[in-house]
C-alpha cells in the first residue's frame, strides 16, 4: 500500500492524490487503506518515514568508520544516489512534496537535521584523525553544504532517468573531495585581500 501511495503522491502531488486511486493501485479496498494507514495525512507521513528510513539506511548501512575519510564519503554518496536512482518516486515525495507543507515539512526537517549531524560527526572524526580540531559551527556549515548539494543533484537525477546514479556520485565526489582533502591537511581558503595582507 505504501508503494502505491508513494507512486500516487509522486505523480499527482499531495492535494491531487486520490485515496481511491491509491487503493486501486494497491489492489485493495479504500476502507482497507484507511484501516491500515489512516487518513491521507497519516498515509503521507507513513510514506515519508519509510522513505527517510530507507534513505538513511542506504547511506549509513554502507559507511564503515574504519575506512579512510575519502572512502567513507564515496560510499555514502554512492549509497545516497543509488537510493535516489532506485526510488525516484520516494525521493520526489520526500524532497518535492514534503518541503512546503506542515506537518510534513517538520518531518523532513528532522530527517535533514539527522543527516547533517551524522555528516558533521564523521567530518570531526576524520579531522581528528589528521590532528585537527574544527569548531562545530564550521563542521555544520560544511555538512549543510554537502546535504544541499546532494539534494540538488538527487532532484536532477529524478528528472533524468537516463542518468547513472554512480556517475552522479563520482561527479560530486570529485567536486567535494578535491577541496576536502586539502582542508584535512590544514589548508584554508582566503580572499584575495587576505592573501595580499
Amino acid at each position: 500500500m505504501l508503494d502505491a501511495a508513494i507512486r500516487e503522491f509522486a505523480q499527482h502531488g499531495f492535494h491531487a492524490a486520490n485515496m481511491d486511486a491509491i487503493a486501486e493501485r494497491a489492489g485493495v479496498s479504500k476502507p482497507m487503506v484507511y484501516a491500515y494507514l489512516g487518513t491521507k495525512d497519516e498515509l503521507f507521513v507513513a510514506c515519508l518515514r519509510r522513505e527517510a528510513g530507507r534513505l538513511l539506511e542506504a547511506v549509513a548501512g554502507v559507511v564503515d568508520s574504519d575506512l579512510p575519510p575519502d572512502q567513507q564519503l564515496w560510499r555514502g554518496l554512492r549509497g545516497f544516489f543509488a537510493y535516489v536512482g532506485k526510488h525516484r518516486d520516494g525521493w520526489a515525495v520526500l524532497y518535492r512534496q514534503a518541503r512546503s507543507r506542515e506537518p510534513f515539512a517538520s518531518e523532513l526537517a528532522a530527517m535533514r537535521r539527522a543527516m547533517v549531524e551524522v555528516i558533521a560527526e564523521r567530518l570531526a572524526l576524520a579531522l581528528a584523525g589528521h590532528g585537527r580540531s574544527v569548531p562545530a559551527e564550521e563542521l555544520e556549515s560544511i555538512a549543510l553544504a554537502l546535504v544541499g548539494a546532494g539534494e540538488s543533484l538527487a532532484d536532477r537525477l529524478v528528472d533524468t532517468p537516463q542518468e547513472d546514479p554512480e556517475r552522479v556520485a563520482t561527479r560530486m565526489m570529485g567536486a567535494i573531495w578535491l577541496g576536502a582533502e586539502r582542508q584535512l591537511h590544514g589548508e584554508v581558503w582566503r580572499t584575495h585581500q587576505d592573501q595580499s595582507a
